[in-house]
């Protein structure tokens, strides 16, 4: 393994900002680009889907490259938010790849929602380029991200964690080191099986409840009087009552995927996954009968439509 160049990292805790190069300007990724800029971080972005984000950003002041080797060479810490490990695996590895461009010293810390070994063989070839990896999955939505009060679940070396610790603290609300590198992941798939699980259970019952005829408002009222009322249970209800689904602004199609890696690391342990196989399944029917770019909370409609009921 290389041997790092401690006289090349920057204190980010002095006055002067951090240089950050973003990657994967999304819903939750441009809100975080707006955060930092208003606050001063010097940002560049690379091109990718979100063309209007990434344009937006340049207006604000970003400068714009061509590759993430562009990018990571322009950066003192290079933030990743995109939708699966295979998307950072692609923008970290290869000739144009962040890996082949990145500064001694850097940080690399990826915010998106990543397979456990993904994350853990990442990090040996960032380590191999003389920097140093994170993981730090968020908690919260984009509008919490423009108003910097995410839940940050950071994982990797407590000094890692202590350089990162500012930029954090501009970015989210309630900061959390977790544990060493791939523990962020971790514990991020098991919080979203858990919350994926609860959103489909509770929507099938709002969809039962139609065949039953109870009114959903009635069986929110009697439901959320217990145990079992939760910030989950309200966001679906926001839907299923209210008509309001942007309450949770998670598409199916990303709980799948969640669902889907939390059952991969299980195996990956060793260990069979029970709870999560109902959860999977709705969510592949789902995605399969079109509902993958809908908010999670319309499986509320998912589940009436599959009962012959209203959608």
């Amino acid at each position: 393994m290389q041997e790092r160049d401690r006289s090349q990292e920057r204190d980010f805790t002095m006055t002067n900002k951090p240089s950050i190069g973003f990657i994967g300007l999304g819903l939750m990724g441009s809100a975080m680009v707006e955060r930092m800029q208003k606050l001063g971080y010097p940002m560049t972005v690379v091109a990718n889907r979100s063309r209007g984000n990434v344009d937006a950003a340049v207006k604000r002041g970003a400068t714009e490259t061509k590759t993430s080797r562009e990018l990571a060479g322009r950066s003192d810490i290079v933030m990743m938010c995109m939708d699966t490990s295979a998307s950072v695996e692609a923008r970290m590895f290869g000739e144009d790849g962040v890996i082949a461009g990145l500064r001694p010293g850097s940080l690399v810390i990826d915010f998106g929602t990543s397979l456990p070994d993904s994350t853990k063989r990442i990090a040996a070839a960032v380590a191999e380029a003389g920097a140093e990896y994170m993981d730090a999955p968020l908690g919260r939505t984009p509008s919490h991200a423009v108003d910097g009060k995410l839940n940050i679940m950071s994982a990797g070396s407590t000094e890692a964690f202590e350089r990162a610790k500012p930029v954090f603290e501009d970015l989210g609300e309630n900061i959390f080191h977790v544990g060493p590198l791939g523990a962020g992941h971790t514990l991020k798939l098991i919080n979203n099986f858990f919350a994926m699980t609860t959103a489909c259970a509770m929507s099938e019952a709002f969809a039962m409840a139609d065949q039953a005829g109870i009114e959903r408002d009635t069986l929110y009222g009697v439901m959320s009087a217990g145990p079992l009322k939760s910030g989950m249970m309200d966001f679906v209800k926001a839907y299923a009552v209210d008509d309001n689904p942007n309450m949770l602004a998670f598409s199916v199609a990303n709980a799948r995927k969640d669902v889907g890696y939390y059952s991969r690391m299980a195996d990956d342990l060793g260990v069979p996954s029970v709870m999560s196989t109902s959860a999977k399944q709705a969510l592949s029917l789902a995605t399969a009968g079109g509902f993958g770019q809908r908010m999670v909370p319309e499986m509320v409609a998912f589940f009436a439509g599959l009962f012959g009921g209203k959608k």
